[in-house]
């Protein structure tokens, strides 16, 4: 059975008040490209630009407000990948409060960083968030500590529903929202405190496909979680809603969808290239909704970017992932004679395109290969499938036999015809 709303726009409205000194009013930021493609006008929310990088200051600055003088002398305890664990702790410092963040090992090293930069005891456990949730409690009973959940409280709901009354005024025409969504603190808070207002705007939550328990229980009716997987939007990897936050999920969104790291990753590298905007995997959902045609957008659009903490260390290779998954990172094999002048060819038909070649490795000791033929695999820099093929078939008029890897496949045939007529 599902638990009624619990939070109103008067909490909203009132957490505004709250945390009004401590958050920046982040811009919205028109998105021609992706007007273009869409055929509507769509700005992005720029809250990657919000202090500590993300949405999450909102809620914890409001929460923290919310506590009790004797609760705020036996400090707080959360649970984070990340991003709730920077605003926690920013939050915590604001307020001179002692503040503890339990975190997955696997977290990345630069929300990690900043946590502590911002006052926090960092204690890294287990491989989930979930794991990481429950060892969060064990300190909170050991050490007489106020546990702080990411999205299962009203007051962090409020907080993060400030966003919504943003969007209101700085877009007064706007028809649609697309909001990030993980354990649905965000996604709730927004679409309560826009319902309130504007209930014709719709309302579309987008989640990781990896971790897509928000979807699941829309579509259910009913609270469902799933099991901890990898993704590129680490700031979402939650098995599910609490029954406080899908409760208001059910209330006020439209409609649930999911998109896959692919498209996550190719839409952080749009947001950088066209927008010049530096926005981490979760915070890209939005994006990555419309660049893979999960979803079309009826009217005024405003994608929430809620974060923007990317792990310096992981940054190039997401970026040469998106980059080969939108077909512009592109592997090739040709088999050559071992001959003076093949490489020249190879180098000369693509350099008639106007590709770039990024590297090259000679292989003459392949399992198979033929005395005297040897296999040249590249990596290619193209604008894409079209500008690809017509690299393809450049070589080919030089005489020069490829297979695309992907997996790499050997066919010795051609380059022995080649090297047996001369």
């Amino acid at each position: 059975m599902t638990a009624a709303p619990s939070v109103t726009i008067d909490d909203i409205e009132a957490a505004r008040d709250v945390i009004a000194g401590g958050i920046l009013e982040t811009p919205v930021w028109p998105a021609r490209a992706l007007e273009r493609l869409t055929g509507v006008p769509v700005v992005l929310k720029c809250e990657q630009l919000q202090r500590a990088g993300s949405f999450k200051i909102r809620g914890a600055l409001n929460a923290i407000h919310s506590l009790s003088e004797e609760d705020r002398a036996r400090g707080i305890v959360a649970a984070s990948a990340g991003n709730h664990a920077q605003g926690v702790a920013l939050a915590a410092q604001a307020a001179g409060i002692a503040a503890t963040v339990v975190m997955p090992e696997g977290a990345p090293l630069v929300k990690a960083a900043a946590t502590e930069g911002y006052g926090a005891r960092v204690v890294f456990h287990g491989e989930s968030l979930e794991e990481a949730r429950a060892h969060a409690g064990e300190l909170a009973a050991r050490e007489g500590l106020v546990y702080l959940p990411p999205f299962d409280n009203d007051a962090v709901i409020a907080g993060q529903g400030t966003l919504g009354l943003e969007l209101l005024e700085q877009i007064p025409d706007l028809a649609e929202v697309l909001v990030p969504a993980g354990g649905g603190g965000l996604l709730a808070g927004v679409a309560t405190a826009i319902k309130a207002r504007r209930p014709e705007v719709r309302i579309v939550g987008v989640q990781a496909a990896a971790m897509d328990g928000i979807c699941r229980s829309y579509e259910a009716g009913e609270v469902r979680s799933v099991p901890h997987a990898g993704t590129l939007a680490d700031g979402v990897a939650v098995s599910g809603p609490s029954a406080r936050t899908f409760a208001l999920i059910r209330e006020h969104v439209d409609e649930m969808i999911a998109c896959g790291d692919t498209a996550i990753a190719h839409a952080m590298v749009y947001l950088l290239e066209t927008s010049k905007l530096l926005v981490e995997g979760a915070g890209a959902l939005g994006v990555a909704a419309l660049l893979s045609d999960a979803y079309r957008p009826r009217g005024k659009t405003a994608i929430v970017l809620s974060g923007g903490n990317v792990d310096i260390n992981r940054l190039g290779s997401i970026v040469r992932y998106g980059l080969v998954e939108d077909g512009r990172y592109r592997h090739l094999t040709i088999e050559i004679a071992d001959v003076p002048g093949e490489l020249a060819a190879i180098t000369g038909a693509i350099a008639s395109e106007s590709a770039n070649l990024l590297e090259v490795n000679h292989d003459r000791e392949a399992p198979g290969l033929p005395v005297e033929v040897a296999l040249i695999d590249l990596l290619l820099e193209v604008n894409g499938p079209e500008h690809f093929e017509r690299v393809r078939e450049a070589l080919r008029e030089k005489g020069l036999g490829d297979i695309t890897l992907d997996p790499p496949r050997m066919n010795t045939a051609g380059a022995r015809r080649r090297y047996e007529t001369g």
